[in-house]
C-alpha cells in the first residue's frame, strides 16, 4: 500500500498555536479592551481585563473611561496586526487577539503597563502570559493607575489555583474544590496579583 506523506512544513503549521492577521483598521472602540474592525469583526484583547464602563444604571468603574481613551488614541483609524492564540473566538463570537501597533508594541501589554488593565489568564490562551505579568509587576511597582488605590493592598490570606490562575477567599466554595497539586497560598491579595492571578468573580477577595 502506498503511503501519502505530509510535507514537513505543513506539519509544522499544524502545530503553530499563533497566527497573525495584519492590516486590519479599527473602526470603533467599545472600551479599554474591545474594538470593532472595518470588516465588522469584534475583537476582545487577550490576556487582559480593563475596568468596566458600566451601564445606564451603573457608573463606570475606576479608570474605565481612561482605559477607553487610551485604547482609542492608540488604535482608532489605525491598521493593527492581530495575533491569535489557540482559541480564536469566545462564547460571544468575539475574536480573541493580541493587538500589535504599527510601531511594534503590543497594546495588551501597554494597557497593563499603564495601570489601566490587569492580567486575566484564560486557558488555553497563555502564549504571552509571562510577558503580561512582567508588565503588571512594573505597573504595580510604580503604583500606576488601578494600583494607586490602597484597596489593592487590603485583604488577608487567599487561595489560588495554578491551573485557572484565579484566587479566592479561603472560605469560598471554589477554593475548596482546588486540587492540592494546583493549590497555592498567598499571604495577601497583592501577592496574588503580583503573580498574575485574578480574583474570583464570586467571592471577590
Amino acid at each position: 500500500m502506498k503511503r501519502h506523506s505530509i510535507p514537513i512544513f505543513l506539519l509544522a503549521l499544524l502545530w503553530v498555536p499563533l497566527l497573525a492577521h495584519g492590516g486590519s483598521e479599527v473602526r470603533f472602540v467599545y472600551d479599554g479592551d474591545t474594538v470593532v474592525l472595518e470588516d465588522g469583526r469584534r475583537v476582545r484583547y487577550l490576556g487582559i481585563d480593563t475596568p468596566e464602563m458600566g451601564s445606564d444604571e451603573e457608573r463606570p468603574e475606576f479608570l474605565a473611561e481612561a482605559a477607553r481613551a487610551f485604547n482609542e488614541k492608540a488604535v482608532r483609524g489605525v491598521a493593527v496586526r492581530l495575533e491569535f492564540d489557540r482559541e480564536r473566538k469566545d462564547r460571544h463570537g468575539r475574536w480573541l487577539a493580541y493587538v500589535h501597533l504599527p510601531d511594534g508594541r503590543m497594546l495588551n501589554a501597554e494597557l497593563i503597563r499603564s495601570g489601566l488593565a490587569r492580567v486575566l489568564a484564560v486557558r488555553p490562551n497563555l502564549e504571552h502570559f509571562d510577558r503580561l505579568v512582567e508588565a503588571q509587576q512594573e505597573a504595580m511597582a510604580n503604583r500606576a493607575g488601578i494600583w494607586s488605590r490602597e484597596a489593592v493592598f487590603e485583604g488577608g490570606p487567599c487561595v489560588g489555583s495554578r491551573r485557572s490562575r484565579r484566587f479566592h477567599r479561603p472560605e469560598c466554595t471554589y477554593a475548596a474544590r482546588i486540587h492540592e497539586d494546583n493549590r497555592v497560598r498567598f499571604e495577601t491579595r497583592w501577592n496574588a496579583f503580583w503573580e498574575g492571578y485574578s480574583p474570583c468573580s464570586g467571592c471577590l477577595p
